[in-house]
């Protein structure tokens, strides 16, 4: 049975689902429902966990996943964007090589936008190979967001003094 938990951030109220076998979904959402009575344990960890990661007490997670819905090569990749480390970015070339396949890259995109756990499978950690953010499910002002919350020096946007 699939349970839901409402969290909100300064990005926005996510709503976390999950069930027996792990974390099905992390979202956001402009509704804010009510929190299921009985909550998965998983759904608790992941709540915990992220407003930790939302007040920069958290850097990395430790979840189960449950990634029934998604196909073989999706859960690839998905796989492969949870090694990512905060703060730091790749390119959607660098993950199709790490899966044996650089024509791959297209498709490493398609998986990235039908990544179902927002922030904590992290695709908005990739980027173009020249190092431009491209695409995000949540537009690329909400990508440049995270990216610079997570690294303000690297990713933070340069003022002009004029």
């Amino acid at each position: 049975m699939l349970s839901t938990k409402y969290i909100k951030t300064d990005f926005g109220t996510f709503k976390i689902s999950g069930n027996e076998k792990g974390l099905v979904s992390v979202r956001l959402t402009d509704y804010v429902g009510f929190d299921d009575i009985k909550l998965s344990k998983h759904v608790v960890a992941c709540a915990k966990q992220l407003e930790e990661y939302f007040q920069k007490k958290r850097t990395s997670f430790d979840l189960t996943f449950d990634w029934t819905e998604g196909t073989d090569f999706y859960k690839k990749v998905w796989s492969e964007l949870v090694n990512i480390p905060y703060g730091q970015t790749c390119s959607y070339l660098d993950i199709a090589e790490k899966l044996g396949d650089k024509k791959a890259v297209r498709a490493v995109g398609q998986a990235n936008r039908n990544n179902p756990i927002a922030i904590i499978v992290p695709c908005h950690r990739v980027v173009a190979k020249n190092g431009d953010l491209q695409g995000y499910f949540y537009g690329v002002d909400m990508k440049q967001r995270l990216l610079e919350f997570e690294n303000p020096k690297q990713f933070g946007r340069q003022t002009s003094l004029f």
